[in-house]
């Protein structure tokens, strides 16, 4: 359980709650029964004076009698009984003054006083006495334990649907829509369960609606855009029908980044993942950009290995290379393979804006006419399925865009140096 969680902080508050009344009923208790003590003291003094002062002939037989009646003293006569008491019985408290003495004498849960004057002596029972009655704090106790537990029982099964809303909330923030109904009641969690299980279904439909929709559009581009390069390639050969061909390349190629911007933008975990040498990785990109391989430069570890979804990993790096190429000054990019980084060096002018202005679909430079449409829109969408970060850097004259914390890709990273890749980063650029 979280500290911070709303289950530990009820349940601390609870328990510091349980802790409090139990340190007060403590305190009650000692209180209680030093003010108990204090009374019986106060009327077993009075008692003590009142048969001393008779002993003394300071007072009336009659008052005497009255006072011992006002207060329940019973006189014991037996001799048996008072051996046995003074021979048995605890001496709790005894107090000697000009008159004589008196003691309190604990015998059979039962308080006695003897009270001596010279030779003079009386024992008697306090009638009234009961010993320290605990029990009725301790159920005053348990009574108040026992409310304030089936309070917090109450509390906690009331909000328990909260850890299975969290949980379907995380499976939604990781891609997956199928998710339950966590509403259990009436009650307002439960209204916010079902508020967002049905906001969630309406996602999965509009979702479902736009696959469909994508999908239908591709399909019915694909047809005519096949029968137009079938017909080019019949067309006598010329500069025309070298540009009609390299047309419907470009459109069928648009095709492709729709299905990649589809699959990098679902939000779906990666499906098709597996290891491939870096090298691969990059041609299959420059093949895609169809460039002139004379325009790219690699540096670093082509033997390196990484764990991608091949084809949409092969498309961010195609629209780095065909970006770094349309607006390069010298139309020439460089591929550095460091430890924990794929960079691409172009040499231009700094962005105008940070990186997060051009990564939204169709941003524009100063120049309107050159728009980075959703190329690097793509490759973002694309570099966040892969749990890497897209980023951007000026140094030296030159643009360098790189993917970031290469490592979480990096095949067996965890049995690589990956110092190495730097060394041959270095020995390629010499």
């Amino acid at each position: 359980m979280k500290h911070s969680s709303i289950f530990y902080s009820i349940t601390f508050i609870f328990i510091l709650s349980t802790t409090s009344i139990f340190l007060a009923f403590l305190w009650l208790i000692n209180y209680d029964k030093e003010n108990y003590t204090k009374e019986l003291n106060n009327k077993y003094s009075t008692v003590s004076d009142t048969a001393l002062y008779r002993f003394a002939k300071l007072v009336s037989e009659d008052e005497y009698e009255n006072q011992m009646k006002n207060y329940n003293m019973v006189k014991i006569s037996d001799d048996k009984n008072i051996a046995a008491i003074e021979q048995n019985g605890t001496i709790l408290q005894e107090v000697s003054v000009k008159l004589g003495t008196s003691a309190i004498i604990l015998y059979n849960r039962h308080h006695f006083l003897k009270i001596k004057h010279n030779d003079e002596e009386i024992l008697l029972q306090d009638a009234d006495y009961q010993p320290y009655r605990y029990h009725i704090i301790k159920v005053i106790f348990l009574f108040v334990f026992t409310i304030l537990l089936i309070t917090y029982i109450f509390i906690i099964r009331k909000i328990k649907p909260l850890r299975k809303i969290k949980r379907q909330i995380d499976k939604f923030a990781n891609g997956d829509l199928n998710i339950e109904n966590a509403k259990t009641g009436n009650d307002e969690i439960s209204e916010v369960a079902d508020a967002f299980y049905t906001a969630v279904m309406q996602i999965k439909k509009l979702n479902k609606s736009r696959q469909l929709f994508l999908r239908n559009i591709m399909h019915e581009l694909k047809t005519p855009i096949t029968k137009g390069r079938i017909t080019a390639e019949m067309i006598p050969e010329d500069k025309y029908q070298k540009r009609l061909i390299s047309v419907f390349e470009k459109l069928e190629e648009l095709i492709n980044e729709f299905a990649a911007v589809e699959e990098a933008t679902s939000g779906k975990k990666l499906n098709i993942v597996d290891v491939y040498l870096i090298s691969e990785l990059i041609d299959e990109a420059i093949n895609l950009a169809m460039v002139d391989r004379k325009n790219i430069k690699i540096y670093g570890d082509k033997e390196l290995e990484l764990k991608v979804n091949f084809k949409l990993f092969s498309i961010a790096i195609k629209n780095i290379i065909d970006n770094g190429i349309k607006y390069s000054t010298d139309k020439f990019v460089e591929i550095h393979i460091k430890e924990n980084s794929l960079e691409f060096h172009t040499k231009g002018k700094n962005l105008e804006q940070d990186l997060s202005f051009y990564i939204e679909p169709f941003s524009k430079g100063s120049n309107a006419k050159q728009s980075f449409g959703l190329g690097l829109y793509i490759v973002d969408n694309i570099i966040k399925s892969h749990n890497l970060k897209f980023c951007h850097r000026y140094e030296d004259g030159k643009n360098i865009f790189y993917f970031d914390e290469l490592k979480n890709i990096i095949s067996n990273s965890e049995n690589i140096d990956l110092s190495i890749i730097d060394e041959v980063q270095k020995s390629d650029s010499k």
